[in-house]
């Protein structure tokens, strides 16, 4: 299997584990107006102070408050230290198993046919000018995938080997153009030939895309047994005949020559079925678009994400903030702030 494209984002963060525990600050609130509260009535009545003032100065109002206000610190940052503060460091690893692809395009006479329908920015073209604008397309949107280009007439020609650079492949459309190769429809030479490029490629996915609009009429290999031997390759073909019926006039060298358009649709059928594949028919640019989107969908890109987390864990410091904290107010209580009556 052919190594897998691999994308690693990471992201950083801050949480709590258990996030319930910060509501037990709620209760230092209502702590505090319960012991503002005024005491109970005492149980005994003195008619005057000035006996209890020989005991000694009155000790200092504010000391009490202060140790009260470390105890109230103290359970709030006990109250934090429970709900584990942590700083998250996340790892996304995103692993993309790509389709290893060839488009085989017939670049024959006949596919200069200017017929209605095809049409790129609402200006007419011809059918291999149509076919190249939602091929490029296509290529354009299968980023993961590692596709070949090969064109075909009276024989089979490379015009880009199985590459993952999509601005390569799209350079190469550009070569692609009638005369390319002698005239004829080699179909069973262009599958082959599509076939031997994919033959030792490691990928688990081999897809052969023909696009056509003639019957086979050179090269010495039959279409159907062209995909017989793709098939024991484990190789997927679709076919697509573009075009329809009629009689047109092209441009040759030899001056206009009229052409009746000729479809063998049951061997394109016969192609797709024993290549497990799925056979389509496109007669005008909006057709084209449709078929290879129904082929995006049906070859979809096998995608698989993993997300790791790591986390470190800071309760450790309001947990001794608290214990120091609650000693301090505990220990002040029974020395410097403790109060006589």
């Amino acid at each position: 299997m052919s190594p897998p494209l691999l994308a690693v984002t990471d992201a950083d963060g801050f949480r709590f584990e258990n996030p319930w525990a910060l509501l037990l600050l709620l209760l230092i609130p209502l702590l505090a107006v319960l012991k503002g509260r005024r005491g109970q009535q005492g149980a005994v009545v003195f008619s005057s102070l000035h006996i209890l003032r020989r005991l000694g100065p009155a000790a200092r109002v504010r000391a009490g408050g202060w140790r009260m206000a470390l105890l109230f610190l103290s359970l709030a940052c006990l109250a934090v230290a429970l709900a584990r503060p942590q700083s998250v460091r996340s790892t996304e690893s995103v692993t993309e198993s790509g389709i290893e692809l060839i488009v085989a395009i017939d670049v024959s006479r006949s596919m200069q046919v200017d017929q209605d329908g095809f049409t790129i920015g609402g200006r007419q073209v011809n059918r291999l000018q149509a076919a190249k604008k939602v091929t490029r397309d296509f290529i354009a949107g299968r980023k993961t995938d590692r596709i070949g280009i090969v064109a075909f007439a009276g024989r089979p020609y490379l015009v880009s080997p199985i590459t993952l650079d999509k601005d390569w492949l799209e350079e190469s459309m550009q070569r692609i153009q009638i005369g390319l190769v002698e005239d004829g429809t080699a179909i069973g030479s262009a599958i082959a030939a599509a076939a031997k490029r994919l033959d030792k490629r490691p990928s688990k996915s081999k897809v052969i895309l023909l696009l056509t609009d003639g019957v086979n009429n050179a090269g010495q290999l039959s279409p159907i047994l062209a995909a017989k031997m793709a098939k024991t390759l484990g190789i997927k073909i679709y076919t697509i005949a573009v075009g329809g019926y009629g009689d047109f006039v092209i441009q040759t060298p030899q001056g206009p020559q009229r052409l009746v358009q000729e479809f063998d649709e049951a061997t394109l059928k016969e192609i797709a079925r024993i290549g497990e594949g799925a056979y389509f028919r496109a007669q005008d640019t909006g057709g084209l678009e449709k078929v290879f989107a129904l082929i995006d969908d049906l070859e979809k890109t096998e995608v698989r994400r993993k997300i790791t987390v790591h986390a470190r864990e800071w309760y450790q410091i309001p947990a001794a903030a608290a214990l120091v904290l609650g000693l301090l107010s505990l220990v002040g209580g029974e020395t410097f702030w403790r109060r006589f009556p």
